[in-house]
């Protein structure tokens, strides 16, 4: 929570529906969501060290400024894990930054999203083989498994995702309220 505020995380490998259910959640609830803020930031998956830092601190920036203008909730399309998972994919290694920055920020619920939805290319995705789509999976949760991070997986179609993720928002909304 940051100011009263839940935060809500929605992880996993690229094409998901991350970003598609940000929007829709935020929307619904009537309050703010976090972009990832990469995709601001870089136009292609040919990045350096420092922009990788660079795109670290923006987003955790733009968390803050987010949540003070939220409605209770606050839905974030990707976290600073992500970010190093990411780091050490493309670039082979994660700077020690992005493990401090990953700390500023502690999440109310996880969503774990799965790969079984079709990849769609968009000119920044590049994981769309369905092996490799299973293993950055698995690099995924066992990140949050090593930190002992509870999530709820999202899976199946984007209506049976949609179901996941209210009923767990409206769980999580009721119990801050009491």
């Amino acid at each position: 929570m940051i100011n009263e505020t839940l935060l809500i995380c929605f992880y996993g490998p690229e094409s998901t529906g991350k970003t598609m259910m940000a929007k829709k959640m935020a929307e619904h609830y009537k309050t703010q969501w976090v972009p990832e803020v990469a995709r601001e930031l870089i136009t292609s998956n040919s990045f350096n060290r420092e922009d990788i830092i660079t795109i670290g601190r923006a987003q955790t920036e733009r968390i803050f400024q987010k949540a003070r203008k939220a409605n209770k909730i606050l839905f974030c399309d990707t976290d600073l894990i992500t970010t190093q998972i990411y780091s050490r994919h493309y670039l082979g290694v994660v700077p020690p930054v992005l493990y401090e920055l990953e700390k500023m920020v502690e999440y109310d619920r996880y969503f774990l999203f799965d790969v079984d939805v079709p990849w769609v290319s968009d000119g920044l995705r590049d994981i769309g083989e369905e092996d490799k789509r299973k293993q950055m999976f698995e690099i995924f949760k066992s990140e949050l498994d090593r930190r002992r991070i509870t999530y709820l997986l999202v899976q199946g179609d984007w209506e049976e995702r949609e179901k996941i993720i209210h009923g767990e928002v409206q769980n999580l909304m009721r119990n801050a309220n009491h």
